[in-house]
């Protein structure tokens, strides 16, 4: 296929639909707002006429006016949770539709994930505005979006992990409704609460309480004391209503449970300070993982990634759902006068304690598990909207043995369809370099670019921007757009020779590279560059490496002469056409034989 009409097609109808509910449902809120003033201001007004006349209509029209205020509020609460699933899933269709057109400008570009000395992040645009990141990026889950970052900087190079991987990604891209659900439910706290997800993102400070072991109150002692003290203080307030002691003997009784929990009072503080108000986040996890219970999946790797959630012991939505009930309970206290009463005759504070050590004793062990593989479904659903919204891309085959990478029509999945030519690329064995030659803006960098980025998306399992492609994994190491320091007082040239240094230091402890370099050496004059360039080349002979090295300096090609069985020859070429350039942007066999540095100076006015 050659358009992206089908995934277009989809994501408007969805895109459409959601506005549509969205519509609605902002009607509907409108009008229970309404009923609820008429049914205030009804009950307030009829409780002021009947006053007059008996308690007892006055009474059945107080209870009825709360019962329906009471269930107009419910129906507000559900009205905009359902406000907000829409909106998030309005979102989530409208940025897949700019997606489709390379526009990612409203997408988070993960500048906190830029790494320093990376082998290729930086030169490949894998973080920050128009980044891979940007256009693969879907998470629900800021531990989502931390993997999907981990897996674009760290190739995979296992081949089975691999082929699971693209087995896993093609069936989730299959399921455009389960993944935007996921999504959906990911946005819900950013439009009922203002809250983005790194907001909530206190979830590794409650795993590390979680996993602390700890049986401080579940002991024999309290669980006594939770059913001696109500018995008392039932008993005391029921003998006092019916006069058979005086009510001096409340104040007694209430020396009981302060002297319980008194001491220990700024211990359960602490203790309800981990869980304090995370019901939300805990009640958004509960559905995710039963989102991932109640779906089928035939791959391996998606079979076995649920069956970590699905355990025989305790299934992780219903023990995510029973933390959220304890922590909603916990919370009561944060009502001062509920948390008085609660804590005055049901030792509250401790009974909640105990319900989360025993939650503790009997799930800390699967825990870590349950949301590493939760976050694992979330960063597969990101490679599987990728997948999904590129239908012109296809999953690389994947080799075993010598090296190779051979791909048809090998695209840029940043730029746009319309805009972008395909090209091939073909490298067998170790030890074969191509030296790319060709003018200003003839597409070699753009090039370089293209293949190191989809050997990126093929290590990670995703499918490439490629008619065909097959490849052995392979460590990536890239040198394009090295720039100088004012910080660090270094120079664009000691800049440069440095990543050098750390190239041939890594093929010196004998790391197999596929290496990407541009212009090299750009920062010296054209002998040395020349000299040090033709040095560098001859050396990387050397070693259990291969690559491409794009430049303006033909005189490089000379090396296929001497080395024909190492280094080849390919160019980018430039026609002059009615006193206007002219590129094809495809790539030939050869050194380039046409220039335009001086035809675009004269172009702008300067001399030659």
């Amino acid at each position: 296929m050659t358009s992206n009409k089908l995934p277009a097609s989809a994501f408007e109808q969805r895109l459409n639909r959601y506005e549509e509910k969205l519509t609605l449902i902002k009607k509907q809120i409108r009008t229970t707002s309404i009923l609820r003033l008429v049914v205030f201001f009804s009950t307030v007004v009829g409780i002021y006429s009947l006053s007059s006349v008996s308690y007892i209509p006055v009474t059945l029209l107080g209870i009825a006016g709360l019962a329906a205020f009471v269930y107009l509020i419910r129906k507000h609460q559900a009205q905009e949770l359902k406000k907000a699933r829409y909106q998030a899933f309005v979102e989530i269709n409208h940025q897949e539709l700019e997606f489709l057109k390379k526009n990612t400008g409203s997408a988070d570009p993960g500048i906190n994930f830029v790494p320093l000395d990376h082998p290729y992040a930086d030169d490949l645009d894998l973080f920050g505005k128009r980044s891979l990141f940007q256009l693969i990026n879907r998470s629900a889950l800021v531990s989502g979006k931390n993997k999907v970052a981990e897996r674009l900087l760290t190739p995979i190079l296992d081949e089975k992990l691999l082929l699971q991987r693209q087995e896993a990604i093609a069936e989730l891209s299959t399921k455009l409704s389960w993944r935007q659900e996921f999504q959906a439910v990911g946005l819900l706290s950013k439009y009922l609460s203002g809250e983005k997800p790194e907001d909530q993102n206190d979830l590794p400070g409650l795993l590390n309480w979680v996993t602390e072991t700890t049986k401080i109150y579940d002991t024999w002692f309290f669980r006594f004391l939770l059913v001696l003290n109500p018995l008392i203080g039932f008993f005391v307030v029921f003998a006092i209503v019916l006069h058979w002691i005086p009510p001096v003997y409340f104040l007694l009784f209430l020396m009981l449970p302060l002297s319980i929990l008194g001491p220990k009072l700024s211990e359960l503080g602490r203790i309800h300070e981990r869980l304090t108000k995370k019901n939300n986040l805990l009640s958004k996890y509960a559905r995710l993982f039963r989102m991932v219970e109640n779906e089928k999946f035939t791959s391996d790797l998606n079979q076995e990634t649920r069956d970590i959630i699905v355990e025989k012991e305790a299934e992780a939505g219903k023990e995510i759902e029973h933390l959220s009930a304890i922590a909603a309970a916990f919370d009561y206290r944060l009502n001062i006068l509920m948390g008085i009463l609660l804590n005055v005759f049901l030792l509250w504070d401790i009974l909640q304690t105990i319900r989360l050590e025993r939650w503790k004793s009997k799930n800390q062990q699967l825990i870590h598990q349950w949301f590493n593989a939760l976050s694992t479904f979330d960063e597969l659903s990101s490679f599987a909207g990728f997948a999904f919204g590129n239908i012109e891309s296809t999953f690389p085959s994947i080799i075993s043995g010598d090296f190779k990478v051979e791909g048809h029509n090998i695209k840029h999945p940043l730029i746009s369809s319309e805009n972008c030519v395909g090209n091939p690329v073909k490298f067998t064995g170790w030890q074969q370099f191509q030296v790319i030659t060709g003018a200003n803006m003839a597409g070699k960098s753009t090039y370089l670019r293209t293949v190191g980025i989809n050997l990126v998306l093929a290590m990670t399992g995703a499918p490439v921007l490629a008619k065909s492609f097959e490849f052995k994994p392979v460590q990536l190491f890239t040198g394009i757009k090295t720039s100088d320091s004012l910080q660090d007082g270094e120079s664009y040239f000691y800049a440069e020779l440095k990543r050098l240094k750390e190239l041939i230091d890594r093929l010196k402890r004998d790391q197999s590279l596929f290496i990407i370099l541009d212009e090299i050496l750009r920062g010296t004059n054209s002998a040395d560059k020349q000299k040090g360039s033709k040095a560098l080349i001859t050396q990387l002979i050397s070693f259990h490496c291969s690559g491409m090295i794009a430049t303006h300096d033909l005189t490089l090609g000379e090396l296929a002469l001497r080395f024909p069985e190492y280094v080849s020859n390919k160019r980018f070429e430039v026609e002059i056409q009615n006193d206007n350039l002219k590129f094809d942007y495809l790539l030939k066999d050869g050194i380039s034989e046409n220039l335009n540095a001086s035809f675009l100076m004269k172009k702008m006015g300067i001399t030659v």
